[in-house]
């Protein structure tokens, strides 16, 4: 289910990558390589314009911009991490606790009660973990999503990320814009048998349990309220990201709730806006591959994959995961 796309809709005149499936530059015709719907999209009168697509570079530039405005990140006395043993390549199936000791030493829980901190929080709780239960989603849990879609939209941070797409001609207003990020985020699909029991939302943030293993769950802030709480037991990590302030990347091993996570890679003290922002930008850019960005002068990809066995609105796809990879 996780595949890169099969579509030139906003791609036209994208570089050549041996990891897209088909392509979208004009070299395509001669190289044989030409997505389906090239014409349709590319070729003059179609109606993505070459104008539109969104290049390497770019990607570079914009990604640092939107670190330089993450302001409501942890600062370097917010947060205080025990990464203690680090797992060799082969160790991190093995399931067993080589660190003693919580992650989080310390986080000042003053960073909750920043407006997409606390709106991010309340969301968290309104998930079925196991793949399979349809999700009940009440009047209320719709109010959160709404309350925390608007929070991060006031960020300078989201902003920005909203006039680089209009720019690109993705989106023509904020409210668009909007109702799509409420879409590709919180919209249901199966990952089961029928049920609508999974959203982007819920599997990248919170987490799901699916054959006994634990699937996505890729937020920092999720991790050290669960561990705080005696649910989220630490065991190793496997990478330690280049950074001395956050946010911070690690590779995580641990045990949720007698449930195994082989490697669950996350940003450690960004905002949720950040994350949020830097998924969705990823995600519409370079759906189903990896997304090379540049974050404080350090090079950084970024992994999504679209849901490809059900859309919404005129095609459009859900995002089924979302994680930042580790080297």
């Amino acid at each position: 289910l996780y595949t890169a796309p099969e579509s030139c809709e906003g791609r036209c005149g994208e570089p050549l990558s041996e990891e897209d499936e088909c392509h979208c530059h004009p070299e395509c015709e001669s190289h044989g390589s030409c997505c389906g719907d090239y014409d349709r999209h590319c070729r003059p009168g179609g109606f993505s314009r070459s104008s539109d697509s969104i290049t390497d570079q770019e990607l570079l530039e914009v990604s640092e911009q939107l670190y330089g405005l993450d302001h409501n990140k942890a600062r370097p006395t917010d947060i205080a991490i025990n990464p203690q043993h680090q797992a060799a390549p082969g160790e991190t199936g093995h399931k067993e606790d080589l660190s003693p000791h919580p992650l989080y030493k310390y986080v000042n829980e003053e960073l909750f009660s920043k407006p997409t901190y606390s709106s991010f929080i309340k969301l968290l709780d309104n998930y079925q973990r196991a793949t399979g239960r349809e999700e009940e989603v009440t009047a209320d849990e719709l109010q959160e999503q709404d309350n925390f879609l608007r929070e991060v939209m006031k960020t300078e941070l989201m902003k920005k990320l909203f006039a680089f797409l209009h720019g690109k001609n993705r989106y023509d207003s904020e409210q668009e814009f909007l109702e799509d990020l409420k879409q590709m985020w919180f919209g249901l699909y199966s990952r089961g048998d029928g049920e609508q029991d999974s959203s982007g939302f819920e599997h990248v943030f919170s987490g799901e349990v699916k054959k006994g293993k634990v699937s996505g769950f890729h937020n920092w802030i999720r991790f050290y309220l669960l561990e705080k709480q005696g649910i989220v037991n630490y065991f190793s990590h496997n990478f330690n990201g280049p950074w001395d302030t956050f946010p911070d990347v690690l590779g995580l091993q641990f045990s949720w709730d007698g449930f195994y996570k082989e490697v669950g890679s996350a940003f450690i003290g960004s905002s949720p806006e950040f994350e949020f922002g830097l998924y969705t930008l990823c995600f519409l850019a370079r759906p189903g591959r990896a997304c090379h960005l540049s974050l404080g002068g350090h090079s950084l990809s970024i992994q999504t994959y679209p849901w490809t066995k059900s859309t919404y609105g005129n095609g459009r796809s859900f995002i089924a995961t979302a994680y930042v990879m580790s080297p």
